[in-house]
């Protein structure tokens, strides 16, 4: 059902079983797939690519320009993956440049006022609290929870299964599998309730555990940490996991 009370451009374009509330925008250059409910005064602007299955709430804007001083004007895009609930007043900035994107990926929920800045790429099945903030050319990967009120800074990592709890703010990244919290933020054990609940082995848990207590307790370099648990842990696609991210980590992690 799309209201005849709502603003649809003329090219943009619109999958089977859509719902588009009164007063919703829908921009040019917008592809929005099939079984999507946008909500009363939602924007989809220019850019805008919108998989299937998703819930747009009332006062989100998806493709928002950029809000960097480096942007020219370019059409570029956001990309909104499957089953995604963007909650109200959720902003979501399309990418600065024609190389670049913001991506969503599938099964996410980003809670009220949560703002995703340009670039920014967020993998599945995470849980972002109100009023997070995310800066520019962030990357999140799958299965992260973040609580309320967190402010991401530039170019920030966190690796899958982490969870954020709510006020912290960070510059550097956040490994997998871990708890971030406190001012000044900072590591504070594994993820062990949110990773059971989930199946993982207490095997796992171990073999994770004992990589952070030589990362964090060992009083050595991360690089000196990751040829110890190379040589110490077990090998399995967890380990694998932090290893990858911590080679990987441009800004290093906190502390």
């Amino acid at each position: 059902m799309i209201s005849p009370l709502a603003y649809i451009d003329p090219n943009a374009k619109i999958g089977k079983e859509v719902t588009v509330h009164p007063f919703a925008y829908i921009d040019k250059n917008v592809e929005i797939g099939d079984n999507c409910e946008i909500m009363p005064y939602a924007s989809i602007l220019s850019g805008a690519r919108l998989g299937t299955g998703n819930k747009v709430f009332q006062g989100a804007v998806i493709a928002a320009v950029p809000q960097d001083f480096q942007y020219t004007g370019d059409d570029t895009v956001a990309i909104v993956g499957n089953d995604n609930v963007i909650r109200e007043n959720v902003v979501i900035n399309r990418a600065t440049t024609k190389d670049g994107k913001t991506v969503i990926g599938d099964n996410n929920f980003l809670l009220e006022g949560v703002h995703v800045s340009h670039d920014t790429k967020i993998g599945n099945s995470s849980v972002f609290g109100y009023g997070c903030k995310l800066a520019g050319n962030c990357e999140i990967e799958d299965h992260v929870i973040f609580g309320g009120g967190i402010l991401m800074g530039q170019g920030c990592r966190v690796g899958t299964w982490a969870m954020v709890q709510s006020g912290s703010r960070f510059l550097k990244d956040i490994p997998p599998y871990i708890i971030a919290s406190g001012e000044p933020i900072a590591y504070h054990g594994i993820n062990a309730k949110v990773l059971s609940y989930f199946k993982f082995s207490e095997k796992i848990l171990r073999h994770i555990a004992n990589a952070y207590r030589l990362i964090y307790q060992s009083n050595t370099s991360l690089y000196d940490a990751l040829l110890s648990i190379e040589d110490q842990v077990p090998p399995s696609e967890e380990i694998d996991n932090i290893i990858r991210f911590a080679k990987e980590s441009k800004l290093g992690f906190i502390k």
